[in-house]
């Protein structure tokens, strides 16, 4: 048992295990004996996600890493390909805001029998056809701001090296066996499916079929000898993790679900295919007649971006994966067992959203109602569509699309609210000086007193300071938490308090000549200012132009948009503000420009979501 416990534990390290020792391994009788294995590769794999959301939880404090899927090149990108993207970008940029330095990978998969079908039917050849596809990819995230650091694309010859690399740490392991699979194969979702999975229905012809119960793509029946992994061996292994790290899939919903897939016994899964029938892809080391399974291929693509097989340590350790929902049973449960196999830890959580419809349908080339994000984002701008996405989409729950719904919302909280504000405070009108002005503690006290002669604030002025001043701890939860639609009903709030704020005093109707209403003239524009310097920090995440624009307009240098800079009204709190008596910056425009419906934009389904 020592020998067996030896052999285990250094498989976990990194795969420096040597071959004999782990074909000594494996011809122990107890070698595939799972409890035994499942506590090991727990042990050696897992890590606290039940630490408080200010802090990070990755042994890695000072990295962060953050993929989208790769996404498939057989039809053009649509705005659920955005919104995963938009979700790890927001991270990405909210955790360099914290001081991480953090890689942010995205990028396509290029392999598979779809993607050979699809090159045909366009009579170009795979990899060309790849490249036109997946430049649509690049060039849409380029528009809508994806500060990606890395673009992978699944035909790279460094991912082709760290694929066949860890297929062979797998098949070296005896976790890989030749054998013959026989059952249920959907070809657009590149998925083998077990008898549970499929269900009876007609084609457009009303000839009898098979589809998938999940995605409602036809089936068919395959009989061929490839190679299988052994699944079968890693329920015990998968359900340890799982119960021990219950933020490792999130939201919980997700989590309960793939919890609910470990109830029943997982067949080995096929991770090849024949040659004959699948060319594009990689071949299997050593047997030229199979492909590499492409969902195995692509799912590598997360370690290749790391360094992977030499020097990825510093950047896996710190992996997080925005997926989603169609695609959680590989990440939840395939992804884990390949990596356990290979004795690599498993990425620190896996983040997973749900799609959207558009007018209450789902999204579909029949319906002819697939968004093309790139047409929205130019007739909504890219920060338009951005803070649509986030602000409306709830992870755990499908989400509806129509353009008016995202004209109102884009209207009201980005053109009016935010824009007003900010366009009053800087009106030459109100402002002539076009400065940063001084706060008068006298006008505003730190505490509300009734009968002072210089006070001016009235207790809903206190309730604001409140609420600004305990905002960026909320945003930061909610950010945590993967709730960025209440980190942004939060800040809208206070964008609508500020509002409120500057209507109630009214400046304009100060007189600039009296020193008591300057002194408290100059103090409502400060605290409007301040309010408006800590909303454009809180959104450069989500909103990266717009929020430059507003801070370049306060004169807020780049070195002070962190999140260490955000200490709200320090006058009030009796110290020195940095930015105060300083000149504005340059007046480049409005904010953001009200949007006309347009009559497309008019039609909405019959019941809608409130913007929450």
């Amino acid at each position: 048992m020592s020998l067996y416990r030896h052999c285990l534990m250094k498989s976990m390290n990194y795969m420096k295990v040597s071959r004999s020792d782990f074909s000594r391994l494996l011809h122990r009788k107890s070698a595939f004996r799972c409890r035994s294995f499942s506590s090991l590769i727990s042990s050696r794999t897992s890590f606290d996600l039940g630490r408080s959301p200010a802090r990070d939880s990755s042994p890695n404090k000072d990295y962060y890493y953050i993929t989208t899927p790769i996404f498939y090149v057989n039809a053009a990108p649509h705005i659920g390909h955005l919104y995963s993207a938009v979700i790890a970008d927001c991270l990405h940029r909210y955790k360099q805001m914290r001081g991480f330095t953090s890689k942010f990978s995205t990028g396509t998969d290029e392999h598979g029998l779809k993607i050979q079908q699809a090159a045909d039917a366009a009579g170009k050849d795979p990899l060309s056809f790849c490249t036109e596809v997946s430049e649509k990819f690049k060039s849409l995230f380029q528009s809508s701001q994806i500060s990606y650091t890395d673009y992978i694309r699944t035909t790279g010859e460094q991912h082709r090296r760290a694929v066949e690399h860890f297929w062979t740490v797998l098949y070296d392991k005896g976790f890989i066996y030749k054998g013959a699979y026989e059952g249920w194969y959907s070809t657009p979702d590149e998925s083998f499916l077990t008898e549970s999975q499929v269900a009876d229905s007609k084609d457009k012809n009303g000839k009898p079929i098979k589809v998938s119960l999940e995605s409602g793509h036809q089936v068919e029946w395959m009989k061929e000898e490839n190679y299988m992994f052994r699944l079968s061996e890693f329920r015990p292994a998968l359900l340890q993790w799982l119960r021990e790290n219950p933020r490792a899939v999130r939201p919980t919903k997700f989590y309960n679900i793939a919890l609910q897939w470990l109830q029943e016994d997982l067949p080995d899964l096929s991770v090849s295919r024949q040659r004959d029938r699948l060319q594009w892809g990689i071949p299997v080391p050593g047997d030229p007649g199979q492909t590499i399974y492409v969902w195995l291929d692509a799912l590598v693509n997360y370690l290749t971006v790391a360094g992977y097989p030499e020097g990825h340590s510093q950047w896996w350790l710190a992996a997080r994966h925005v997926v989603g929902k169609d695609i959680l049973k590989f990440h939840a449960i395939y992804w884990p067992a390949f990596l356990m196999a290979a004795g690599v830890p498993l990425p620190q959580a896996i983040y997973v959203h749900s799609h959207w419809t558009v007018s209450g349908q789902k999204m579909s080339k029949s319906l002819g109602n697939v968004v093309d994000p790139l047409e929205r984002s130019q007739q909504y701008t890219a920060d338009g569509l951005r803070y649509f996405l986030l602000r409306q989409g709830v992870l755990d729950t499908d989400c509806d699309y129509y353009d008016d719904k995202v004209i109102k919302l884009l209207n009201s909280e980005l053109a009016d609210t935010l824009g007003g504000l900010l366009n009053r405070c800087t009106a030459p009108s109100i402002n002539p000086e076009q400065i940063y002005p001084s706060f008068c503690g006298l006008c505003f006290p730190t505490e509300y007193v009734r009968g002072s002669p210089e006070r001016r604030a009235v207790p809903e002025d206190y309730r604001l300071v409140e609420s600004v001043s305990r905002l960026s701890a909320e945003v930061e939860h909610h950010f945590e938490n993967l709730q960025i639609y209440k980190a942004l009903e939060t800040v809208s709030h206070c964008v609508r308090q500020t509002n409120g704020f500057f209507q109630r005093h009214a400046p304009w109707k100060l007189d600039r000549n009296n020193p008591q209403d300057r002194r408290w003239l100059d103090t409502v524009l400060h605290v409007a200012l301040e309010c408006l310097r800590v909303y454009g920090t809180l959104l450069q995440p989500v909103v990266p132009m717009t929020a430059d624009m507003l801070l370049s307009r306060l004169s807020v240098e780049p070195s002070r948009r962190g999140w260490e800079d955000l200490n709200f009204l320090t006058r009030y709190q009796g110290e020195n503000c940095p930015f105060e008596g300083r000149t504005l910056g340059p007046d480049t425009g409005i904010l953001f420009s009200r949007l006309d419906r347009t009559e497309k934009a008019e039609c909405k389904p019959k019941k809608s979501k409130k913007v929450k």
